[in-house]
């Protein structure tokens, strides 16, 4: 059985983490969809862990909020900390790809070209089109790129949710 304490900070911890990991991924589809930085082959698979994760901190939160056992919630908690070390991991990767400290993957060479704007060759350009190259920085702000600073993103919200977990 958990404390009321224990289990007023988990919800609240796991009800932080869906929204920070939903804000995160919503930041990257608006660089994306309003800003037209489109994002390499690292840029989307770094997405993952928070499109899985922010659903999960969510059942999480729920189920404290019921009352319902403590060893899922803190299970669960345990498995978004893990999803952000993962995306902690991919960050880190594809920041020295960037930073040109290590190769990138084969599938990150190219780079993109603009995208027709006419109705009738959009269909020979989806085919045509290539992401860009995963080691040149779309953006640097305050010297981090957009992987520099889920890097940064995916530390904190795995501290915060293993803490989460692991408190009694």
């Amino acid at each position: 059985m958990q404390t009321a304490d224990a289990q007023t900070h988990r919800s609240l911890a796991a009800l932080f983490l869906a929204v920070a990991m939903t804000v995160v991924v919503g930041s990257a589809l608006g660089f994306e969809h309003i800003g037209g930085y489109i994002p390499c082959a690292l840029c989307l698979e770094q997405r993952t862990p928070y499109y899985i994760g922010a659903p999960l901190m969510l059942v999480a939160a729920i189920i404290s909020r019921a009352g319902g056992p403590s060893w899922a919630v803190r299970g669960l908690l345990a498995v978004g900390g893990l999803l952000m070390l993962y995306g902690l991991v991919l960050g880190v990767y594809h920041s020295g790809v960037e930073w040109h400290w290590w190769e990138g993957p084969a599938s990150c060479a190219t780079s993109a070209d603009a995208v027709t704007t006419d109705a009738g060759s959009l269909l020979g350009d989806l085919s045509s089109k290539k992401p860009p190259s995963c080691d040149a920085a779309a953006l640097r702000v305050l010297g981090l790129s957009f992987a520099g600073w889920n890097v940064l993103a995916s530390a904190a919200l795995a501290a915060i949710a293993f803490r989460a977990a692991a408190k009694g």
